[in-house]
């Protein structure tokens, strides 16, 4: 398995990492912050999967290099014998437009094959009743071991079930906690 990691690693990036600047198209959609840490001390990134569009200018390898820029930054941010992360998955907005069958496995793929086991826990919410139809597409793509870590959330039970794993001061305000959102904290800084 590391082989085979450092092999992709190696062709997929090779001067070790990527640049901001090597994804201008899908950071300029700020689809994806980083915010706090949960109750476990694992980084939070929440990803608005509305403002997710085909990127037609980077196409899509462009998108993989931004899931890799992405995962990157959230290992970076882990502290010593942590290495996992939370992710917010916020599908308001999500519609026909976002709707990148494509892009979602390709993500999955890196997840899963190049960083296996690194996923804590994806809390997805403001689900429209559109996704499911893309869901059922996605989800035989998804191992089981990170089908477990995938929880949907009711948008009336929403701020009571992020605070069963997120502290209030490290919650987005968006969610009602008390974490100032801020771009500052996006891919791109």
């Amino acid at each position: 398995m590391l082989l085979k990691y450092l092999k992709w690693k190696k062709s997929f990036v090779p001067n070790g990492f990527i640049s901001p600047s090597d994804v201008p198209n899908e950071i300029a959609h700020n689809k994806m912050f980083l915010q706090g840490v949960d109750k476990l001390g694992r980084p939070i990134a929440v990803v608005f999967g509305g403002r997710h569009m085909q990127n037609k200018l980077g196409g899509f390898d462009e998108f993989k290099r931004s899931v890799v820029l992405a995962l990157d930054n959230f290992f970076s941010r882990t502290s010593p014998g942590r290495g996992k992360f939370v992710v917010i998955g916020d599908l308001q907005g999500f519609d026909y437009a976002n709707s990148d069958d494509r892009a979602y496995i390709g993500a999955l793929s890196i997840l899963q094959d190049c960083y296996p086991e690194r996923l804590g826990k994806l809390i997805v919410v403001h689900v429209p009743y559109l996704f499911w139809t893309m869901w059922k597409i996605v989800y035989p793509f998804i191992d089981n071991n990170t089908k477990k870590k995938i929880t949907f959330v009711e948008n009336k039970r929403l701020t009571t079930t992020l605070l069963q794993d997120i502290d209030e001061s490290q919650l987005p305000e968006i969610y009602g906690g008390k974490c100032h959102y801020s771009y500052s904290r996006s891919l791109s800084k």
